[in-house]
């Protein structure tokens, strides 16, 4: 007998959920509270996480675990979307959930790498106006061992994404502004 290497047998995963749903549907009618997940709803979903964040584009960041727990505790807010009756692979629908909660995570912690690389670099120009003006001691920046050949590039590359981003609706002011408009028509 052949071993499956899938580590989550699908088909049970999806009579989990399937079973979980009708107590939620149940619940739902009787007005009471929603029951809470089975354990082995919650061991496919750390699984499905902590493999998804084995892939090559999510294996370096230091910041791993933090981004399972944002995979799991989507899967948890959006289990109750999940219909049985539309798809029958619960695996595919989690993963999705958990690979754009990484993304988020990663979107998130480079903003905040962005706001810390710009408080430094106003604290060194802060820094080098004090020390022209000082006329005691002056610590200079020897003490910094920073790559800030690598954090002016983070911080530009950064800023160059945000302005594409921001200007995405130029393409469609551009169609609309080359359209000619036949006012007849707009009368009639």
């Amino acid at each position: 007998m052949k071993k499956s290497v899938h580590y989550i047998n699908n088909k049970e995963f999806f009579e989990h959920i399937s079973e979980y749903r009708k107590r939620v549907l149940e619940a739902v009618k009787q007005k009471e509270e929603l029951p809470r997940i089975t354990e082995y709803l919650g061991e496919c979903f750390l699984m499905i996480a902590k493999n998804l964040a084995k892939r090559p584009n999510f294996a370096n960041y230091s910041y791993k675990d933090e981004m399972i727990s944002d995979g799991i505790e989507n899967c948890i807010l959006y289990i109750n979307n999940f219909d049985p009756e539309k798809s029958n692979n619960p695996f595919a629908y989690f993963t999705q959930i958990i690979y754009f909660a990484f993304l988020r995570r990663i979107h998130r912690e480079r903003k905040q790498l962005y706001i810390k690389h710009k408080s430094f670099e106003s604290a060194m120009i802060h820094e080098e106006m004090y020390d022209k003006f000082d006329d005691g001691d002056s610590y200079g920046n020897s003490n910094y061992v920073i790559d800030t050949e690598k954090m002016n590039e983070f911080v530009v590359s950064f800023e160059s994404k945000m302005k594409k981003k921001e200007k995405k609706p130029e393409a469609l002011e551009k169609f609309f502004a080359n359209e000619e408009i036949d006012e007849s028509s707009i009368n009639n």
